[in-house]
């Protein structure tokens, strides 16, 4: 890709004498001065995720040039497998010295800029990808279109005809989204989990929904039948899949790279930006190696940037710059976050004499509970995994809710980070549901509400889904073009205002589909 490189200063050589420091003095310290490099570049995406996926493809086809930079690693370059659940190895977690899946962290590790990292917040944890391709390498894949009447609710501005009849059905194909085959279900040992809670749900009076992903089935028949090497059926999933999952890099980025118009910058973290006088942008960053030692300081200069980094990361992007530099931002910023809904709670005892839940298990949910028109208790619930290698005769759930009650985000210049108003109070109605849910599923079922992995058989804390804070048409236009701002472009979960009601990555998707499609066709990028 042609741009104009300007190295200001470069110090890659370590001095003799630090050499012989290293060698002859024992505990001495060793210095090591890091590069320094600016870029010139028309366009810059923050963050490989859905939003910056999309634009990074639509951009290139229109001819753009485009530079993406990414705090995390480049997986496919890198060569490095990813683990699975029952096994995690140092790719698993983002600079760790210890596993951080929701539960049964137990497995000690070698800090490495791995896949999964973990938020932590007062009230809440929330779990996020690293690496090329962003949330897409560690989701469960479950390509879940919202409700045509929520969607209306959560935007009330948007034509949802046209996201229903086009958006979504584009987004379903570039994602490559597929449907399990009902007769390889039946049959396949590793779904009993999702026969299981189907058949309960049915007999608590629940409705089911087979609910569609992105991994791809027929490898998995495959898998199954020991034809290719083995992941969703080898427990892989939170961690990341070698195999059978259509992740971004083999979907969007792989078309946008294919163009010869983007370049990725991996393990470069954006630390701020600053807009300037003639209103470009400058963004500072610092490269990093896999243990997370900074290696180069970069500087980016661009006419447009495009904050892609998924919704904590675009808001620290955005409230630090402000804090540090006086980057201009509109009071609607940090305003209108939710976990969407998410609430987690389980059951044990499920049928323990007759075979459990299974004691192998796909880590690919393709089953959902759809209870979203009952007025007092409205959820969707996904009948999820949960592969232990042994029958432990439990169910775990993950219910998606309304979010009646927003929080919002804020930062702490003495911490120098973000603050998160979000206690029990937000979760409260949340609560209700699952208590609910649990309560029904037993009285038809038996079983008990599951206090082996949550306290008081109840997750509220734990989140994979935070979405608002830059929500659309409010913090921005109709686009996603940030209000105060003529250059700088928000495309990613922060768009949507805390709640969409299920899976949200297909929303997320279809809106950047439809934000950069009007973008481009007002010629903001020209």
């Amino acid at each position: 890709m042609d741009r104009k490189k300007f190295i200001k200063t470069s110090a890659l050589a370590i001095p003799a004498f630090y050499f012989l420091q290293s060698h002859f003095f024992q505990g001495a310290e060793r210095k090591i001065q890091r590069s320094q490099e600016t870029i010139e570049a028309p366009i810059v995406i923050i963050g490989s995720g859905y939003g910056g996926s999309v634009a990074a493809l639509r951009l290139c086809e229109a001819g753009k040039k485009v530079i993406m930079l990414e705090m995390g690693l480049n997986w496919g370059k890198a060569g490095i497998p990813f683990s699975n659940l029952l096994k995690p190895g140092k790719s698993s977690a983002w600079l760790k010295k210890k596993s951080i899946a929701p539960f049964m962290n137990i497995f000690s590790l070698t800090p490495f800029t791995g896949t999964l990292d973990r938020l932590s917040f007062d009230h809440i944890n929330i779990w996020v990808g690293r690496g090329v391709g962003g949330g897409s390498l560690v989701n469960g894949g479950m390509a879940v279109t919202p409700k045509e009447s929520y969607f209306k609710e959560v935007f009330p501005h948007l034509d949802a005809e046209k996201f229903f009849t086009y958006y979504f059905p584009l987004v379903q194909k570039e994602l490559k989204v597929n449907v399990i085959d009902e007769q390889f279900l039946k049959d396949c040992p590793y779904y009993q989990f999702t026969r299981v809670g189907e058949k309960e749900a049915h007999r608590a009076g629940f409705k089911t929904i087979r609910v569609p992903n992105v991994y791809d089935f027929k490898y998995m028949e495959k898998e199954y039948r020991n034809e290719v090497p083995r992941s969703a059926l080898n427990t892989e999933v939170i961690y990341g899949n070698n195999y059978g999952k259509n992740s971004l890099d083999k979907t969007y980025l792989k078309k946008a790279l294919e163009t010869g118009n983007l370049e990725i910058f991996d393990l470069h973290r954006v630390d701020h930006i600053r807009l300037n006088d003639d209103k470009s942008y400058t963004v500072t960053a610092q490269q990093t190696d896999t243990s997370g030692n900074i290696i180069a300081d970069k500087t980016f200069h661009c006419g447009k940037l495009i904050l892609s980094a998924g919704t904590m990361g675009t808001l620290q992007l955005l409230l630090h710059s402000n804090a540090v530099n006086g980057l201009p931002l509109d009071e609607h910023i940090g305003k209108n976050w939710g976990n969407n809904g998410n609430f987690m709670t389980g059951r044990n005892w499920v049928k323990p004499l007759s075979g459990g839940t299974g004691s192998k298990q796909s880590t690919i949910p393709v089953g959902g509970i759809d209870n979203w028109d009952d007025k007092e208790h409205p959820f969707f619930t996904e009948i999820a995994p949960l592969p232990m290698g042994m029958d432990v005769a439990t169910a775990l759930y993950l219910l998606i809710n309304r979010v009646d009650k927003k929080g919002d985000v804020r930062y702490d210049k003495a911490r120098q980070s973000l603050v998160l108003n979000w206690d029990e109070t937000n979760t409260a109605k949340m609560r209700e549901n699952a208590r609910y849910f649990i309560r029904k599923m037993n009285k038809a079922n038996g079983g008990t509400r599951s206090h082996l992995l949550f306290n008081n058989g109840f997750g509220a804390d734990i989140c994979y889904h935070p979405l608002g804070g830059c929500v659309l048409n409010e913090a921005t236009d109709q686009y996603g073009k940030l209000k105060d701002h003529k250059n700088l472009f928000v495309l990613d979960g922060s768009l949507i205002p805390g709640t969409v009601g299920v899976n949200p990555f297909v929303t997320i998707t279809a809106i950047a589909e439809y934000c950069i499609e009007n973008l481009i066709r007002k010629n903001e990028f020209a």
